[in-house]
Formats: C-alpha cells, structure tokens, sequence
C-alpha cells in the first residue's frame, strides 16, 4: 500500500514561492504496471509540485525507471493514471514539454557537440542560438566543436542533458544523471539542477545514492514497486531520528512493514 504525503509546503521560516501556488507538474493515481508476472509498481499515487527538484529514491529493483517512463509516456499502465502538465502522460501535446534523459546516453559519437545538440534542438524548431544556450547551461560551451567521440565519461554525459534541455522543457526527467561521475561532476551538475529549478523548471530526478536526496526540494521513496512515503529531506531526518539519510531510509522501510526479502543496500545499482 502506498502512503502519499500531504502536500510539500516549504519548511518552516522559508516563503512560499510562486511555483507552490501553481498546479502539480505531475499527478499519479492508482498507478499499477505489471510486466508479465511481476508486478513492477502497485497502487502508488503522488504529485509533483512545478518548479521543484523531486528526487526519486530506492534501491535497485523498487521500480524507479518504470515510474519515469510511465511519465515520459512510453510505459504501457495496467491501472491507474499519470497526468503530465494538464495532460495524460505520452500526448501529443508534451513532446516539447517535456525532457526525458535515460542512464544510457543518446547522441551521435561522429559528431561534434554541437551538432548533435543543434540535431535534438531541429525537432523542437530551435536554432543554433538555443543549441549553445543548452550547451553553456551544462558547462559545454568550451567543447562545442570537439567531436563526442572524444570527451571523457562526465562530458559525455553533459551532452545528453543539453540535447534535452535545448527544447526548454518544463517538465525535465532524469534517470540517474549523476552515475558513474567523479564527487567534483556530482557537485556542479546539482548546482546546474538547482538553477534550472529556480528559472522555472520541474526536475524529476532519480538516483540510488541517498547523499543526493539533500539536494531535492521534496522525495518519492520507493520499495519494492511501492510509495513508501512523500516527504522532504528534513521530514525524512525527522521520521528516522537521524541526519542520516540512507539510515533514515532505512528505518523508514523497517517502520513501514514493507517485506524486506533480500537484504537491501540503498545503493546497490539502478532499478
């Protein structure tokens, strides 16, 4: 059984920013996917509040890309619905609106960096202009005309974001951006996620490592296919009596009864 959380107000002594007046970026409810005999995700329901950094946390295997895609509408639903910006998930009507980066990067090796950004930014109608907007929003503004082929792991990487973000989404979708990349990459790419909020933007963010789950404005907490709690990081210190995180995860899955089956690591590999 899933325990959605009341709505994320700010902590308190912070204003209430403008986005928090605005209507849910996303709204999930009763969603249930099954996968041949499995069932992926069950019963979970949540929204996502515009203009927001939500953090989409748990271990390997509790569902999280599944959940991502059924927003990004590529992800068949068995019950439930799934509504993206106004809309159901996968219309017509969100493929501008919406940026999906999956772990594996989509871009073309034989090209320069900007090629392949000013090639994603031609299917949203956007210029040479946006296409080095995006590029310098993910610190690529050096390496336009380097072919990828050539970059390390973390530049490599960055292009992937910039060909999302090139379209200027409202809603961006990320599926652990951060795997993978050294402490000082970490650190400068959730600055740029914070940026991106604060103009405006609603990032979905995935990740496994629960030291991320600080950087979020509020979190879904997944087990086993199932919403353990919406929350934001302080609510989560406070429920697990603890500043630490992944122990405050933790108890949260021992509070809530969840079957533990194998032993759990929250930073066991991608879901």
């Amino acid at each position: 059984m899933s325990h959605a959380a009341a709505p994320n107000w700010p902590e308190p002594g912070r204003p209430v920013p403008a986005e928090a007046m605005l209507p849910p970026s996303v709204a999930v409810a009763g969603l249930n996917v099954i996968r041949g005999r499995s069932t992926v995700l069950r019963d979970v329901d949540f929204t996502i509040p515009a203009g927001r950094i939500t953090g989409l946390l748990g271990p390997s295997g509790s569902g999280k890309t599944t959940l991502m895609r059924t927003i990004v509408g590529v992800q068949r639903l068995t019950r439930g619905s799934v509504s993206v910006l106004g809309h159901p998930a996968g219309s017509e009507l969100l493929r501008h609106q919406v940026g999906y980066v999956t772990q594996a990067p989509s871009v073309y090796l034989d090209l320069s960096v900007e090629d392949n950004v000013r090639y994603f930014g031609a299917m949203h109608a956007k210029g040479r202009a946006d296409a080095r907007e995006a590029l310098e929003a993910v610190g690529l503004g050096e390496l336009a005309r380097r072919r990828t082929a050539d970059l390390s792991g973390g530049q490599f990487s960055r292009v992937s974001l910039a060909c999302a973000l090139v379209a200027h989404p409202q809603l961006l979708v990320l599926d652990e951006p951060t795997v993978g990349l050294d402490p000082v990459l970490r650190a400068d790419l959730w600055q740029r996620f914070r940026a991106m909020a604060d103009a405006g933007t609603t990032l979905l963010i995935s990740s496994h490592v629960m030291e991320e789950a600080g950087h979020c404005d509020t979190l879904l907490l997944l087990r086993e296919g199932a919403l353990l709690s919406q929350l934001t990081p302080a609510e989560l210190r406070l429920r697990g009596r603890t500043d630490d995180l992944e122990l405050a995860f933790l108890r949260l899955i021992q509070e809530s009864g969840t079957p533990a089956g194998s032993p759990t690591s929250v930073q066991d590999g991608a879901s």
